[in-house]
């Protein structure tokens, strides 16, 4: 615990991406193959289930500091942070611990899930009287199921090949599914992962599925990309990106998050690809005769138990783009026209409802495809899909093997006012960074409320931070806990994805992927944008 807990701090104090990766390599070095078999599994995104409830460890914590209530409060406050609230208010530590990760997962910190309080009470006391601050941090972020670190699975990934001295595009393979919460970090299995390579490494196992290719956004106009001849062309659909794998005579879902999800759509993991085959593909829900939103998708995501009644009102497909195995045989250093050639087949062979081939989209040229471009929105896309025709399927976002871009379609925008303000976490746990936004409600009689309808954090540069900081700080009405209320004075320009109707929300509106674009100084608050203007865009 104690050489993960330092590495945590490590990576957590720096943005260099030379430095994080030394200190990956740092660690793997030296680490145990058990207790690195749990640091990958984390690092490289996998969720620690929440083994006691944070109230309870609230309450354990405040009584080991002998703090009152009302004093936890004004220190979690301040903080902003539970776990590191925790770890600066118990007293010191009498003893140390120096039992690994692995051990703490699996002898103390597994066994606590479902536990009595008083057992867990009694442990907690325990274990926060041999720890030091920083690893008791760490031990609330992975019993409390909140860990979070800030490195890219790129990252680990590029260190694991570092120590293997192996292919870190092998090393990626090998990494897929690693995070499934159904199979356990061991020993075994981190020694298999950084292994060298053998004779067999090509012959994929089980479900396994292929690293996902990704794209990068376009920034400049396509036409400097060359002949649009050298490019295929797809719309950009906005569901889950999968890989349908079929092999053993049996079939894997896999989300791009590399989470197991055949159980939460069985007709995708009923369709009869043939022995040997992996498509990689986007599911959404398919109405009549035409996708459904992504709202209606969400309704499926995260369900336990999937009545008829739910099937039948909303059936998933899978929009087929790629084929990365056929016949056994990896297809992935195959050109992109050569692999669209073999999909084409599979997918008619297959003639399933639930497997639909993605359209190509032809164009004369660059300026006439922008034209068909801006029929996006009305399809219910979010732009198009540029794929060299040459290029290879490649392994995360990169440009080695040749390229896709993503050119979106410019994102909906309206002029919000910030009403409530929240601190951030981290570094950031003494500034307000994260905010709510409202626009006005207009009645029949003229009258004008401002009802909350977003909240958003993310688009402001360091500078813009600190300014708002400073004004919420100057209007605040009341606080709520960590929450200000302000007075409406500062309008921003929020951009947002998606748009629907949401009857949770006091708006009767949910906006999908919401980010502050711009400070609108120039704009008095009377002025904002209405619900109305959010009602004009659901089209």
């Amino acid at each position: 615990m104690r050489e993960f807990a330092r590495l945590y701090d490590a990576l957590d104090a720096t943005t260099s991406t030379n430095r994080k990766l030394a200190e990956l390599v740092a660690y793997f070095r030296v680490a145990a193959p058990e207790n690195a078999a749990w640091a990958v599994y984390f690092l490289a995104g996998g969720k620690p289930r929440q083994a006691v409830p944070t109230k309870l460890l609230r309450h354990y914590a405040t009584e080991a500091a002998g703090l009152d209530d009302w004093l936890f409060d004004e220190c979690y406050h301040a903080v902003g942070d539970l776990a590191e609230t925790i770890a600066h208010i118990l007293p010191a530590p009498q003893r140390r611990s120096d039992l690994g990760l692995a051990q703490w997962m699996d002898e103390r910190i597994t066994p606590l899930r479902g536990a009595a309080p008083e057992a867990i009470r009694s442990a907690m006391l325990a274990y926060w009287d041999e720890l030091a601050p920083r690893e008791r941090f760490l031990l609330v972020k992975l019993i409390g199921g909140g860990f979070r670190v800030g490195v890219s699975k790129l990252l680990v990934t590029r260190a694991l090949a570092g120590v293997a001295a192996l292919d870190s595009k092998l090393i990626a393979q090998r990494l897929m599914g690693w995070t499934d919460a159904r199979q356990r970090p061991s020993a075994e299995r981190f020694l298999a992962l950084v292994a060298p390579t053998s004779d067999q490494e090509q012959a994929l196992r089980g479900g396994q599925p292929f690293p996902f290719f990704l794209a990068h956004p376009l920034q400049a106009e396509p036409v400097t990309l060359g002949p649009i001849t050298g490019w295929q062309v797809e719309w950009k659909y906005d569901g889950i990106r999968a890989q349908l794998v079929r092999r053993d005579g049996q079939s894997w879902v896999w989300s791009r998050g590399e989470e197991l999800i055949s159980e939460g759509f069985p007709e995708i993991a009923a369709i009869a690809l043939p022995d040997g085959t992996v498509i990689d593909g986007e599911i959404l829900i398919w109405g009549s005769d035409t996708h459904a939103s992504f709202s209606e998708l969400q309704k499926r995501i995260g369900r336990k138990t999937l009545s008829p009644k739910l099937l039948a009102e909303l059936p998933a497909v899978l929009i087929a783009y790629d084929v990365l195995e056929h016949d056994g045989i990896d297809l992935r250093e195959q050109p992109q026209s050569a692999r669209r050639t073999v999909l084409e087949k599979v997918v008619a062979a297959v003639d399933s409802d639930q497997l639909k081939l993605s359209p190509l989209i032809v164009a004369a040229g660059w300026e006439a495809l922008a034209a068909i471009r801006m029929q996006s929105r009305a399809r219910a896309v979010e732009g198009m899909m540029l794929k060299a025709v040459n290029a290879q399927y490649g392994v995360g976002r990169t440009r080695d093997v040749g390229v896709w871009w993503k050119w979106k379609v410019d994102p909906y925008s309206v002029d919000a006012v910030l009403i409530y303000a929240q601190s951030g976490h981290g570094r950031r746990a003494s500034l307000y960074t994260d905010y709510t936004f409202a626009v006005w409600d207009v009645a029949e009689d003229g009258s004008r409320t401002l009802v909350p309808f977003a909240k958003a954090y993310s688009g402001l540069t360091d500078a813009e931070i600190a300014l708002v900081d400073a004004r919420i700080r100057k209007t605040t009405i009341e606080k709520f806990g960590p929450v200000r209320s302000v007075t409406p004075t500062m309008v921003f320009e929020i951009g947002f994805e998606g748009i629907a109707r949401s009857p949770r929300h006091k708006s009767g509106i949910a906006v999908r992927f919401p980010r502050l674009l711009r400070i609108r100084d120039d704009k008095p608050v009377e002025e904002a944008d209405t619900l109305q203007t959010l009602i004009g865009l659901l089209g």
